[in-house]
């Protein structure tokens, strides 16, 4: 009994570990959490006598669209961790009324109201786990990891971003939950250390950094005071120190996947309609957290999760590839590690893999990432060989911003390969300057003929609060191949500069930031480049860029161009009908002059409604005949919220090209597009997708020189072209349930549908159609 006593008077005399109070605007950085064993449960309410003594961040900075002053609305966020996890808690106080928060899916809420917490846990400065909610802690998450990409603006953008932003497609596990308050809301977050990566140490140093996303206002708002002049945003944040006794125990995931489609399409007797029920596939996942900073992950049959089907793209130029960002789960864990300059690892390429394994981490300095998949039949040329994919990524930090890095690709196809070399890197002085460097060469054989290609690309960039400046050279010769990366086209060489001037207006005047943006553009065919022949195209882009008061945006630009004919690109595609039976060679106009004026605008994300619109009026390029043309493009896109529950997206583009000579049509592309999703709670969502594709293209001609009709190669002959119209709807149905990353259960359908009369929707004839479910479960140890 008086052992007891004595130990109870000790425990209450004992001193109680308080978190520091950092003051950001003050530079107090330098953040230290109390370690408390205990748990509380996320329910949006900070009241749990943890929460007291908790590290506190407070005096935020505003930095968009101006940075260095005092955020004009309060932020406090609370930190503390516990054996097995780390927790924040924000208050973010405004005016009632004024908070933007819906219901949504994973990754949906950047039009809502939101807090990002920027978690460094390597304390490198250079990349980060991001994890976001929105005032009712509707999350979202993923990886940023700074490479010097920062946009400098252009003709359809409506301002400049001050910072690189995440890559939202990875998934973590973790728990929050918000609520609006009277004095703004309040959320509160718990992070298992089992869903990071951390250094292999006793004490922990991690990067930490909070930002504030504030709707009504249109501004941003960040706890360290972060310049818009620095090339790295990451590196003006601050630190969490003393990490001890943390544990992130067993990290193990599996998660098994078992899909099913059924596909029909139309049977051969008229009228009919005939389904095929392909076989339920099962495979999954799993990942294995070898140490804090290494995790093994391996997979059988990912499925690309048929949640939303690829828009249909929208080109302005023809020539240039088109690629589809990855969805499977198990290439999107630890994607930023296997990031490589001009897309050298693209992991689409691997098409339908049976099985694959990769190992990703850092060790010390070095980021190590390794790839290694074995692909079914459909992705090899001969359709009878399994692809064997190798893939090898190492990244080593320098000084305080800087970095190398090396890449090697394989891939081996039977008796063919595909080798690819890579060494880059990022070199930063003076806070603004920063230097990207890629060297890289391939090594291809095919049916024994070997060919070998280089690609460089040198890039210089000054990220300056008043005058930013920018450089590049780029070249990728035409026997530069890769087939484990993207490349959108080959055999080209371009040199660009461009300048930017900024300007700021005072806290609450209309006007708040106006810029001006130059750029001059040159891009050769590659093996004219090397004989010191002239550039094929020359651009010259004028913008005018401006953000107002309550977030409104509006650019315009001047755009000056001169496209050169592209004898590789048309000469094998037409001939010309100078008589009955006689053709002769297409060789096109040497030079087609552009002009043409763009006009850009965005609406603030209000409470119930975001638009925004690009329109551009000209003459341009017609690349379907390689002549002049009058263009119109529009680009319209919404989103409405009546409800906290429900969201409706439509978005509509129009390409329209008329003939210089004499006004007719040559080409037209509509395409309005319309998604429709109810949130019944933060797990639960139908959604409902229509589009429609109506293109239009004329039966063409050397409209630029004799007028006489082109041809085209069809198999062995040259034929006529068509004037053709082709009227495509896609109708996609889904609903989803998704507890946490890894759990989830879709049911979809879709159908593709054609009618000869655009919009008439009289005759409208289905194509085909399919049904598909997908079950996983996320078994975590």
């Amino acid at each position: 009994m008086f052992v007891g006593a004595v130990m109870m008077v000790a425990l209450l005399q004992a001193p109680v570990v308080q978190g520091s109070a950092n003051d950001g605007r003050a530079r107090q950085l330098e953040v230290r959490p109390p370690r408390i064993e205990a748990d509380v449960v996320v329910d949006g309410r900070l009241d749990e006598p943890a929460w007291q003594r908790a590290a506190v961040l407070s005096e935020f900075s505003q930095f968009t669209p101006q940075d260095d002053l005092p955020a004009p609305d309060s932020t406090q966020v609370r930190i503390w961790y516990s054996p097995t996890a780390i927790y924040f808690g924000v208050r973010a106080f405004q005016p009632a009324g004024t908070v933007r928060a819906t219901l949504a899916d994973r990754d949906k809420i950047t039009n809502d109201d939101n807090v990002q917490l920027l978690i460094g846990t390597f304390n490198d400065r250079r990349q980060a786990t991001v994890l976001m909610v929105n005032p009712l802690g509707v999350q979202a998450d993923g990886n940023l990891v700074e490479r010097g990409s920062v946009s400098g603006g252009g003709f359809n953008s409506t301002g400049q971003a001050a910072r690189e932003l995440a890559d939202l497609s990875p998934d973590f596990v973790f728990t929050s939950k918000g609520r609006v308050t009277e004095f703004g809301y309040e959320v509160e977050i718990r992070v298992p250390f089992k869903s990071l990566k951390y250094q292999s140490a006793d004490v922990q140093t991690w990067d930490i950094n909070v930002v504030r996303q504030v709707n009504y206002r249109g501004y941003e708002y960040s706890w360290a005071p972060a310049r818009r002049g620095n090339a790295s945003f990451l590196g003006q944040g601050g630190t969490v120190v003393g990490l001890t006794g943390i544990s992130r125990g067993l990290v193990m995931d599996i998660t098994p996947e078992l899909t099913q489609r059924t596909e029909g399409v139309p049977d051969a007797a008229p009228g009919q309609w005939h389904y095929t029920s392909k076989r339920p596939s099962l495979g999954g996942n799993v990942r294995w957290g070898i140490t804090n900073n290494l995790t093994l992950n391996g997979t059988i049959r990912p499925d690309f999760s048929q949640v939303e089907a690829d828009a249909t793209p929208v080109q302005f130029d023809p020539r240039q590839a088109v690629s589809f960002p990855e969805k499977r789960p198990f290439f999107l864990d630890g994607s930023e590690q296997f990031s490589v300059p001009n897309n050298l690892v693209y992991s689409r390429r691997i098409i339908q893999p049976d099985a694959a394994v990769k190992l990703s981490g850092k060790v010390g300095s070095t980021g190590i990432a390794l790839l290694s998949a074995v692909d079914a039949t459909a992705g090899s040329a001969s359709r009878k060989d399994h692809p064997a994919y190798n893939i090898l990524r190492l990244q080593r930090d320098l000084g305080t911003q800087s970095r190398i890095g090396m890449a090697y690709t394989d891939k081996v196809d039977g008796s063919n390969y595909n080798r690819v070399l890579d060494v880059d890197g990022r070199f930063v002085w003076n806070r603004v300057n920063s230097l990207q460097y890629q060297f890289a060469g391939s090594l291809n054989q095919v049916a024994g003929l070997e060919t070998a290609g280089p690609l460089w690309d040198i890039r210089y960039n000054r990220s300056g609060r008043n005058f930013s400046a920018r450089a590049s050279f780029k070249g990728i010769s035409d026997r530069f191949i890769t087939q484990t990366g993207f490349i959108s086209r080959t055999g080209q060489t371009q040199e660009n500069i461009g300048v930017r001037f900024t300007q700021y207006g005072e806290r609450g005047a209309l006007l708040e930031q106006y810029a001006f943006d130059a750029m001059v553009d040159g891009l050769w065919d590659y093996r004219n480049w090397l004989n010191y022949g002239d550039a094929r195209d020359k651009k010259s882009h004028f913008s005018i860029q401006t953000q107002w008061r309550g977030g409104w945006t509006a650019s315009t630009s001047l755009l000056l161009e001169v496209f050169g004919y592209d004898p590789a690109f048309y000469g094998p595609r037409f001939r010309v009908l100078r008589a009955p039976g006689d053709t002769i060679p297409f060789t096109g106009t040497p030079r087609l002059p552009n002009r043409d004026l763009s006009l850009s605008i965005s609406t603030p994300k209000l409470k119930h409604v975001t638009f925004s619109g690009t329109f551009i009026y000209g003459q341009d390029e017609n690349f379907a005949e390689w002549s002049p043309a009058e263009i119109y493009y529009l680009n319209l896109s919404a989103e409405f919220r009546p409800t906290d529950h429900l969201r409706i997206t439509p978005t509509f583009v129009l390409q329209d090209y008329l003939r210089v000579t004499d006004g007719s049509r040559v080409q037209r592309q509509q395409l309005p597009r319309i998604k429709v999703e109810y949130q019944v709670n933060r797990d639960l969502f139908v959604r409902v997708i229509g589009e429609y594709s109506a293109n239009y293209l004329d039966q063409l001609r050397d409209d630029s020189r004799t007028n006489a009709p082109l041809l085209v190669k069809s198999g062995s002959q040259w034929v006529l072209t068509k004037k053709t119209r082709t009227n495509n709807v896609r109708g996609d149905f889904l609903i989803s349930y998704r507890p946490t990353p890894g759990t989830v259960f879709y049911a979809g359908y879709s159908s593709q549908l054609r009618e000869p009369t655009a919009f008439a929707f009289e005759d409208l004839n289905r194509t085909s159609d399919a049904l598909f479910v997908k079950l996983s479960y996320l078994f975590r140890y």
